[in-house]
């Protein structure tokens, strides 16, 4: 007998409204754009079609299918191990960046390669300028500290024709620092990006995984747990945890301040915001915003900030997005 069920709505409202995600996943049309994903896709203990969550090959597998139907990418692909992120959350925050850049241009959304982007940790999986550029045209750098993370997106950005000319990617040698190492005197970036590693040492990391798999129901008490969506110890945790992560980042974009529009960064942690404002102010940030997102229950947001006034703001749209 099937469990009765609550009902879903048709739409994740939550989502922002250019989200190509809105929608329940249409697994037939995923599997008819990537046939891969077919064995990883059955009925529920609710009979309706759905991937085993807990598993990380069917995540990972489902990725693919969203990334080739929805934006075009023919080869994606991961390390074993590495960071394989849900696909909705990150297009949701792309959407928020281009709102961001609209105000400054007349509320449109500039598009187009002269829209340059920089991610901070773009992992092996570059999700966010791959979302970035097929969404608005954008072009990105993205930076990480891991070599193999590296060599992962450039070799995406290499075997996918529709990224080959979109995406630069630079190691960072030096993995205390963030934009100094990254940032070249002739860099000019409209936003920067960064989902920072959360945590403040690998056993808070496990414990979080831990209890999410037991509220989900995918780990009995003698199980050990796996990581569904996958996560290098770079990726999850770094000393000092967001916390100091966004107060540095707060701390070295004052550096940079003529040399980009807009910086910003996730935040995870509602304590963290009031150490982030603290920093940018001491910095001497001109403008700070803070946008709350939401995807199913775990809520996050951005903040962003810019060292330029309105004036420096509106000359650098009118000398920078002539193209867009």
């Amino acid at each position: 007998m099937t469990p009765s069920k609550k009902p879903f709505p048709t739409q994740k409202s939550e989502l922002h409204p250019r989200n190509l995600h809105r929608q329940r996943y249409d697994f037939p049309a995923l599997i008819a754009s990537c046939p891969e994903l077919a064995p990883f896709v059955s009925p529920n203990k609710y009979g309706d079609l759905s991937v085993n969550f807990s598993d990380p090959a069917a995540v990972k597998m489902l990725n693919k299918a969203l990334l080739k139907h929805f934006y075009r990418i023919e080869q994606w692909d991961i390390p074993a191990g590495y960071l394989c992120p849900p696909i909705p959350g990150r297009a949701d925050y792309i959407h928020y960046l281009a709102d961001i850049l609209a105000q400054n241009n007349g509320g449109q959304v500039p598009r187009g390669n002269a829209v340059h982007a920089l991610d901070i940790g773009v992992g092996a999986n570059a999700i966010y300028p791959i979302i970035g550029h097929i969404s608005y045209g954008w072009k990105f750098v993205g930076t990480d500290i891991d070599p193999v993370s590296v060599s992962s997106a450039r070799l995406l950005a290499e075997v996918n024709r529709n990224l080959s000319k979109a995406l630069d990617i630079r190691l960072q040698k030096e993995a205390e620092r963030i934009f100094s190492g990254i940032i070249k005197p002739t860099d000019r970036f409209d936003i920067t990006l960064c989902n920072p590693p959360f945590h403040a040492f690998a056993q808070e990391a496990e414990a979080v995984n831990l209890k999410k798999q037991r509220n989900l129901g995918h780990l009995k008490n003698d199980n050990k747990p796996v990581l569904n969506f996958g996560g290098k110890n770079h990726e999850l945790w770094c000393e000092g945890g967001e916390e100091q992560f966004v107060r540095q980042m707060a701390q070295e974009s004052a550096t940079f301040a003529q040399q980009s529009l807009w910086f910003t960064t996730l935040v995870s942690k509602k304590t963290t915001l009031p150490i982030l404002y603290h920093a940018l102010r001491y910095a001497g940030a001109t403008e700070i915003k803070t946008i709350d997102m939401a995807q199913g229950q775990k809520a996050s947001r951005i903040v962003a900030w810019t060292f330029l006034s309105d004036e420096q703001q509106a000359q650098w749209a009118a000398t920078h997005w002539q193209k867009a």
